[in-house]
């Protein structure tokens, strides 16, 4: 079959001819490298926010801003913009037990379940809580939907179901088929239970629906958790919440005469109604320790040219996990080279090769956001304190997990966002001789877990752009096994770390599909929309006005 010049290009290790009109020499492979290596070295610690590893991170990422050349883009003309946040973490050890049947069985924290609380509390005591299946755990009356049906969950533990009802269901029902609504997310269910007044949450995890294993809920829920400082914390958490095993909420089921996966297909119909699980209770006690902290989204600026109060974002979030238990390796430290080390090189980069070239029209933002592992919360933050009037701001060009190995024929975006930038990104792709790829695992629910999704509910137009499948070298069969591979055993564990062996070329190829997409978007008059369908779109179209 007859290859275009640009995949051949890209096959032999080549630069196809657009990338050298790119300014700066175009994107280096070799730059992104280095920025990985750096940032996902053992000396920043994991990047966790509010520790030493911050401190390192966030010097780098300003020290490299300013050697790209472009100006400082925080507040009151630094480089950062702060974000106050609060911090709980477990405090010493953990005592958690099930009694069903005159039975007791204690459950160690990190195997069995995963326990943690964000509620304004410094110890946390729950004693004999019944425990309650409430199902998928949604209240969602636009889609006809109540998994509550009036149950009283004052002084319960629920148990939900991870993801929607419609996951494992034959033919597509009220939850759009197996793509994840916003309803399926873990995030969703800890709010809606607080919402119901319920003492505490856990939620039963399975891998599949979950897009994860149980390491990664491990790793995870046993670090610290943040939220933003509220004067009203407890109306917004449970006191208790957490992650189950699925192995023991079949035993657990079992033991209350019910069937796991029975109850499961009960759930996935609208006459579901919650169910007692037997007489069985969960007591859990720990301390929490928490305080105020203050983490930083880092902020890069290039002034546009000819309306400098239209902003276009480029965006990646610069966090990790930290250190946590050791792996069998003895490495302690979750590098995060990969998720995301990746995309802040990528942004690094642009700001590099923008700052080099003719000034855009608009004025772009190049962000390195903080603690989007922990909840979104830089971005979050940024959207209800922004820099640039979010009403001009025509898109944000989100970044994540770009690929360590090699080039791919293909570009992709997380999740279906049903705006205007997914086709934009598509034709760019192609006029450059490669191929768009829709999220090909819409069930995992990738386009609420980036940090685009923050600026998406705020009404600006926005996606996340990352890695695609379809290797040059051993097309999509090869990549979806080193996908596969790579969410299986090093997601948010300590092997997703640079090596000697990283082959950037195809980072650097994505970065220049971002580079010419942004150029088009900054030099553009034009607005990036929400398309029918979307629900953030109404929101976008209330400050039409401001954009005319």
């Amino acid at each position: 079959m007859k290859r275009s010049l640009p995949l051949l290009l890209l096959s032999l290790g080549m630069t196809p001819a657009f990338a050298a009109d790119i300014p700066g020499g175009g994107i280096s492979a070799d730059n992104l490298s280095r920025h990985v290596r750096v940032l996902a070295s053992d000396e920043f610690e994991g990047r966790a926010p509010a520790t030493p590893g911050e401190e390192k991170t966030i010097a780098y990422i300003v020290d490299a801003l300013k050697k790209a050349g472009v100006q400082p883009g925080g507040e009151q003309g630094g480089w950062t913009q702060a974000v106050p946040l609060v911090r709980a973490q477990v405090d010493g050890p953990v005592t958690a037990t099930l009694e069903i049947g005159g039975t007791e069985q204690a459950l160690a924290n990190g195997d069995d379940v995963v326990l943690q609380s964000l509620s304004p509390v410094d110890r946390v005591s729950v004693v004999d809580a019944p425990l309650v299946f409430v199902g998928y755990g949604i209240a969602a009356p636009e889609r006809g939907w109540d998994d509550y049906k009036g149950v009283d969950l004052t002084g319960k533990v629920a148990v939900v179901l991870i993801n929607d009802p419609d996951y494992e269901t034959s033919q597509p029902g009220s939850f759009d088929g197996r793509a994840v609504t916003y309803y399926g997310r873990w995030t969703y269910k800890y709010e809606e239970l607080a919402r119901q007044g319920a003492a505490g949450v856990l939620i039963v995890h399975e891998t599949a629906p979950a897009a994860y294993g149980w390491a990664t809920v491990r790793a995870s829920g046993l670090s610290p958790v943040f939220d933003i400082p509220r004067a009203d914390a407890a109306k917004y958490h449970t006191l208790l919440r957490g992650w189950m095993q699925r192995d023991l909420a079949v035993s657990l089921f079992q033991r209350a005469g019910l069937d796991f996966e029975a109850e499961k297909k009960r759930a996935q119909i609208g006459a579901f109604a919650p169910v007692a699980l037997g007489d069985a209770t969960l007591s859990a006690a720990f301390a929490v320790k928490r305080d105020q902290v203050v983490t930083r989204n880092v902020i890069g600026r290039i002034e546009g040219s000819k309306r400098p109060d239209e902003t276009v974002i480029y965006s990646a979030h610069w966090d990790a996990y930290g250190i946590g238990t050791p792996d069998a390796q003895g490495d302690g430290i979750r590098h995060g080279a990969v998720d995301n080390a990746t995309g802040v090189a990528a942004v690094i980069e642009l700001a590099r090769v923008f700052a080099a070239g003719p000034r855009p029209q608009r004025t772009l933002l190049f962000m390195a956001l903080t603690a989007e592992e922990k909840g979104l919360q830089g971005a979050t933050y940024y959207a209800a304190n922004p820099v640039a009037p979010l009403e001009k701001t025509a898109a944000v060009l989100n970044i994540e997990m770009l690929s360590p190995d090699g080039p791919n024929r293909d570009i992709a975006s997380w999740g279906n966002g049903r705006v205007s930038l997914e086709g934009d990104l598509k034709r760019v792709a192609e006029a450059h001789g490669r191929t768009y790829s829709p999220d090909p695992n819409l069930e995992a629910g990738f386009f609420y877990r980036a940090d685009h999704f923050a600026f998406a509910r705020a009404g600006v137009p926005a996606i996340t752009v990352g890695a695609g499948l379809d290797r040059v070298d051993g097309g999509v069969a090869s990549g979806k096994a080193l996908r596969d591979a790579y969410f299986a055993k090093c997601y948010h564990q300590p092997c997703d770390a640079w090596t000697d062996t990283w082959n950037a070329t195809g980072q650097a190829q994505d970065a220049e599909l971002l580079y010419a997409l942004g150029r088009e978007i900054a030099d553009s008059d034009a607005w990036p929309r929400w398309l029918n369908g979307s629900e953030f779109k109404a929101t976008r179209e209330r400050s039409e006005t401001e954009r005319e």
